[in-house]
């Protein structure tokens, strides 16, 4: 049985990667449409910017956002002093800094479901009167949702899996930024804590196992709906 400290960091993180996932859904269809359809001067660059957090040390990525969006960073500073909204020390915070990691998983997924629809299904439904925008959520929408649900559970599960600028933008607050990660790292510190790090590390891998097994089952019941096998 899990201690109520760790079931506090099994509740935050659920918390954290569900939130994480559900507010970089919408900018991630819409880039992964873009680089999918479009051809423009500094797509390459664009593309580039877009997966740096897939390869840049996630501690950098966790400096950059405390760097930004701190109470003293760029934009940071001006959210602080105009709306009161301070992301440091904040589950908001750890929200952020997994949506960023994660978010070019998402991209990709709905970038690579995109590229295999057949645009002459989209022209087919622009001939019979549809706008592009009527195309788009009637045609282009629902044939990419493999995509966007394998997406969404996979950057589910590394969200759930974010340490390293969770840690680094908004420290590790017992009740607020403290996740399965970060709890399981304090454990390691613990002259007892060893039992503590292996229950919470079981139950790491049971929520990465099913996100993912969830993500193929997901994507197998849709296409096979959509006709698509």
């Amino acid at each position: 049985m899990l201690t109520p400290e760790e079931w506090t960091a099994v509740r935050l993180s659920l918390e954290v990667a569900f939130w994480a996932t559900i507010w970089s859904l919408p900018p991630s269809i819409l880039i992964g449409w873009v680089l999918a359809r479009f051809d423009f001067p500094g797509k390459g660059i664009f593309d580039g910017i877009v997966h740096l957090p897939l390869v840049l040390p996630k501690v950098v990525v966790g400096y950059l956002l405390l760097i930004t969006l701190g109470n003293r960073g760029y934009l940071g500073q001006y959210l602080h002093e105009w709306f009161g909204i301070s992301l440091i020390f904040s589950t908001a915070g750890a929200t952020v800094a997994a949506a960023v990691v994660s978010f070019p998983l998402t991209v990709n997924a709905i970038r690579l479901a995109i590229g295999g629809i057949d645009q002459g299904i989209e022209t087919a439904a622009r001939t019979l009167g549809a706008t592009k925008l009527d195309a788009f959520f009637t045609v282009t929408l629902p044939l990419m949702m493999p995509g966007v649900l394998s997406g969404c559970l996979i950057s589910l599960a590394s969200a759930l899996g974010e340490f390293g600028a969770t840690i680094t933008f908004v420290s590790n607050v017992e009740g607020q930024t403290r996740t399965i990660p970060l709890a399981i790292y304090s454990a390691t510190h613990m002259p007892d804590g060893d039992a503590m790090a292996l229950r919470l590390t079981v139950v790491s891998v049971i929520l990465a196992l099913g996100a993912l097994v969830l993500a193929e089952l997901a994507d197998r019941r849709i296409k096979l709906a959509l006709g698509q096998i």
